[in-house]
């Protein structure tokens, strides 16, 4: 899944697609390296962001939905409003890449109509005070939980299909990272679809003092490979032709003699 943010103010790549044409050719590039998804987002997530009206939101995404409708990609629409994935859905989305994990009961009602999956995420508070003080009594089971509880939410009300996503990086410290990555072999373990978004994290800053998010590629990868090797579905990352690149040799490897 590649990343396409038609924001001014993401973490990483904050106003590079901003503009029509920018995000349309990143789009195809990454579709012609062979992603397999786009997920395009209109509103910035990141650590301290502010939310934006949902006209905002659509005024960002709509245009870029409609000119890659039919270009050969999947589209994910990454929103935490009913009323912005409903209209993205019907203007060619494929998927809703909801952040708060379907706690708005309207969101698994605007899949469930639609005959769209959904992919639930697990954070701790929301964008603003997500990463004040974030606390855990047992980080994988709270997660794992609410994952699968919100995944029987979903089908009860007619989702089709759902993913889950551990939210690396929201609303966790390093520690409670790295504990959900070492047990995502017991997520993917389910009957769901597992997603992984670790691109250009804070953690790879921790874990290998790479202070500008942009310089943190490799250090996805390393943790995308991992997730890939435990398990994952999809992992959604910047570097998208790099990505597709180091899954198919990662397949080469994996493929019995």
């Amino acid at each position: 899944m590649g990343i396409l943010n038609v924001t001014p103010d993401s973490f990483s790549d904050g106003g590079r697609h901003f503009s029509l044409d920018a995000a349309l050719a990143s789009a195809r590039q990454m579709r012609d390296a062979g992603v397999l998804m786009l997920d395009i987002g209109g509103e910035s997530t990141r650590p301290g962001a502010e939310p934006v009206p949902a006209n905002t939101e659509l005024d960002r995404i709509l245009p870029v939905i409609q000119a890659l409708s039919g270009d050969g990609v999947l589209i994910s629409v990454d929103t935490l409003k009913p009323e912005v994935a409903q209209a993205a859905l019907r203007a060619g989305a494929h998927l809703v890449n909801d952040v708060s994990g379907g706690r708005d009961p309207e969101m698994l009602r605007v899949c469930a109509g639609a005959g769209a999956p959904i992919c639930l995420m697990h954070m701790q508070g929301e964008p603003r005070t997500m990463q004040h003080h974030p606390s855990y009594d047992d980080v994988v089971a709270e997660v794992s939980t609410f994952l699968h509880g919100q995944a029987a939410a979903a089908r009860a009300v007619g989702v089709p299909d759902v993913l889950l996503d551990p939210g690396i990086g929201f609303g966790k410290t390093l520690e409670h990272n790295l504990a959900l990555l070492r047990a995502l072999p017991q997520l993917t373990d389910g009957p769901d679809g597992v997603l992984v978004g670790a691109s250009r994290k804070r953690l790879i800053d921790y874990l290998a003092d790479v202070p500008l998010a942009e310089d943190r590629d490799p250090g996805t990868l390393a943790l995308h490979l991992h997730a890939a090797r435990s398990g994952a579905a999809l992992v959604r990352a910047h570097a998208a032709a790099a990505h597709v690149q180091a899954l198919r040799v990662q397949r080469a490897l994996d493929l019995p003699q």
